[in-house]
Parts: C-alpha cells; structure tokens; sequence
C-alpha cells in the first residue's frame, strides 16, 4: 500500500502549491464575481450577474477588448515572422551567432518595468532619443505617447522588443531537430530556398509555431506593466488594455466584484482562443508526407 502512495506522496507538495497559488484563488475570483465587494465592508453580499451586466454595458470595457484585440492581432504575427526569420539565419552553431542569440534573448529576461522607464525616455516629446534622431533629419517633434493614433504602436514595438528573444531560441530548438537528410534531398532535387522552406522547414517546424502562437496570444492579453508604467491606459483610452482595465476597476475604483467578474471573462476568452486554435490548427500541426 504505501509502495501505491510513495508517487503521489512525492508529487503532494506541488500539487498543494498549485492548489494554494492557482485553483483556489479562480474559484474565489469566480466567487467574488457575483458578489459585491469593496475590501473595507466584511459583508459580501450575493448579487448574481449584475457585475457581468454592468461590465456588458460599459463603453470602457468594450474598448479594452477591442484594443486589447488589436494589439494582439498586429503584435502575435510581427513576433513570430520575426523570430522565424532571426532563428533561420542563425540556426549554425558559431561564434558570432551564439552572441546574436544572447544579444536577442537578453531583453526577455530584463525587468519589464526597468525597460519600460528606459524606453519612456527613448519615446519621450522634449528629450526622447527618437525625437533627437527625426530632428537630425529635419522632422518635428512627434508626440509618441500622447498621440492615440502612435500610443498603442509603440507598445507593440517595445513589447516585440522585449518577447523577441525567446521565440527565436524556441524556434532555433525546433529547426535544429529538423533532419538534415531532408535539406540534402531537397538539394539533390533541385528545390530552392523559398521552394525548400515552404515544402519542408515550415510544415515541420508547425509544432513550434502552435506552441508559441498559443503562448504569445495568452501574453499579449496578459500585457499590464509597459501600460502601467508608461501611458496608464491612454491617451484618450487608446492603451486600455484589459489586464490594466482590471487593475483600475479592482485596485483604484476597489470594486472587487466586477473586477472579478472582469477576470473570469478573460479567463474563458483565452481558453476559447486556445480550443479554438486547437481546432483551426491542430490538424496541421504534423506534418504528413
């Protein structure tokens, strides 16, 4: 008997800080979103869906989807056709291109907040490195982060910036288990680069490429520092992510119960994009001969 629990004793720790740190916390957030609950009152009284209703109901909220939507749209594709491209070119194992890996990866490991307060001073009106570098060539001052229109551009480059690093070393795992008996036939046969990379790398680094589409989807509905830091939402709503859309209704406007039911929608919207993307891609995952 005790041989039959000796696994499950090992594995009890981690399944109780899972448990701890991630199932009790959603199902009191699932909790919570039907009640109403400021973190002053003891009382929290069961109001069903009136929080689901009032989030339906708010220009604010659906303003947050759509520019939450936008941003993951632009920022997913650019990231991982950049990240193919970078990974293909320094696939090789040499010197000079280990130090283009580091060079690339670097930024995903560094503080998020540190590049954004660096990157606030890069972007900066007055005394931006961009505006000191359009000035060179004649071109006025541009308002990056006070321009709607500019505003949320900015956060896509800086967070494909910070995320490019890691899809390329992903990526570089996966062309790398690729045979090399496949490039040396299509060789033999005559087939070009865009020929071979269409017929062979693409199809077989398929896997790679669902792992991060779902990962970099996930993420760029998770992006709350760089709006934290550097434009709080705006100018004019333009930035208002969801992830910072919550945080301003449950930690500045204390509202717990919409808050809550704010995360549980995002919690379900990012499973439905995983099935979906299960259904839409999964039969194209392996590759078939």
């Amino acid at each position: 008997m005790l041989r039959k629990l000796t696994p499950y004793l090992f594995v009890l720790p981690l399944m109780l800080f899972i448990a701890v740190f991630t199932y009790i916390p959603i199902v009191t957030s699932v909790d919570l979103s039907f009640r109403q609950w400021d973190f002053m009152s003891a009382d929290k009284p069961f109001v069903g869906f009136d929080n689901y209703r009032v989030l339906f109901r708010s220009d604010a909220f659906w303003n947050s989807l759509w520019v939450t939507t936008v941003f993951a749209v632009i920022s997913v594709p650019i990231r991982l056709g950049l990240a193919l491209w970078f990974a293909s070119a320094l696939t090789r194992e040499t010197f000079a291109r280990r130090i283009l890996r580091g060079a690339l990866f670097l930024p995903s490991v560094t503080s998020t907040v540190s590049i954004a307060v660096v990157f606030s001073w890069v972007f900066a009106t007055d005394f931006g490195m961009m505006n000191g570098l359009l000035g060179v060539v004649g071109i006025d001052k541009v308002r990056w982060m006070q321009n709607p229109d500019l505003a949320l551009g900015v956060l896509i480059f800086i967070n494909t910036w910070k995320q490019l690093g890691y899809d390329v070393v992903i990526y570089i795992a996966g062309l790398q288990a690729i045979p090399q008996e496949l490039y040396d036939a299509a060789a033999v046969d005559g087939g070009k680069k865009a020929h071979v990379f269409r017929r062979v790398t693409f199809p077989l680094v398929m896997p790679t490429t669902y792992f991060l589409l779902v990962i970099s989807v996930i993420e760029a509905f998770q992006v709350f520092t760089l709006v934290d830091v550097m434009t709080r939402g705006g100018p004019a709503g333009a930035t208002d992510l969801l992830v910072n859309r919550l945080y301003q209704i449950g930690f500045t406007l204390f509202d717990i119960g919409q808050g809550s039911a704010l995360a549980v929608l995002l919690f379900v919207l990012l499973v439905g994009l995983a099935v979906f993307k299960s259904r839409v891609l999964g039969r194209r995952v392996h590759y078939e001969a």
